[in-house]
């Protein structure tokens, strides 16, 4: 009669377990893919400054995402984490607007860059975003900011 050593039982449940886990998430459906994934463009944000903005978009099911730094804003003194509150206006398939809002940033240290996002809004396939302004309130002060150049490379396509 043949005894089963634990040590090999439990190997073996542990590569069988990864395996079903593994076949599992090759059956998962994958975020949707938004082209350009990182867009840049400059924004005019009167006497609070401006300056360029990196913006970079995700998708998962109708959601979408972005997130934003700009050199446009600096922050006078340290802000903390999620205290900002982001408005991104960007026009819907060149004719319409749609807003992505969020009150998420990291802390940013004084003289440091607005970094905030994720910024959520409704997609749907197909919509072509470009951003058009921003408005931000760090501490019930609220800037708000004109895009200067277009969204380069382009709009974002969800």
């Amino acid at each position: 009669m043949r005894h089963l050593r634990p040590g090999r039982l439990g190997f073996g449940t542990a590569l069988c377990v990864a395996l079903a886990a593994a076949g599992t998430l090759g059956m998962a459906p994958a975020a949707g893919a938004v082209t350009p994934g990182t867009a840049t463009l400059s924004f005019d944000c009167g006497w609070y400054g401006s300056g360029s903005a990196t913006l970079t978009a995700t998708e998962k099911g109708t959601t979408g995402t972005i997130s934003l730094a700009t050199k446009a804003i600096s922050s006078p003194i340290p802000i903390g984490a999620n205290s900002v509150t982001s408005t991104l206006t960007l026009t819907k398939n060149g004719s319409g607007t749609t807003q992505f809002k969020g009150s998420a940033n990291p802390a940013i240290p004084a003289g440091g860059e607005v970094s905030t996002g994720p910024l959520t809004g409704k997609v749907a396939p197909g919509d072509s975003l470009a951003a058009t302004s921003l408005t931000v309130v760090v501490l019930g002060i609220t800037a708000t900011c004109k895009a200067t150049t277009p969204q380069s490379p382009g709009p974002f396509v969800f």
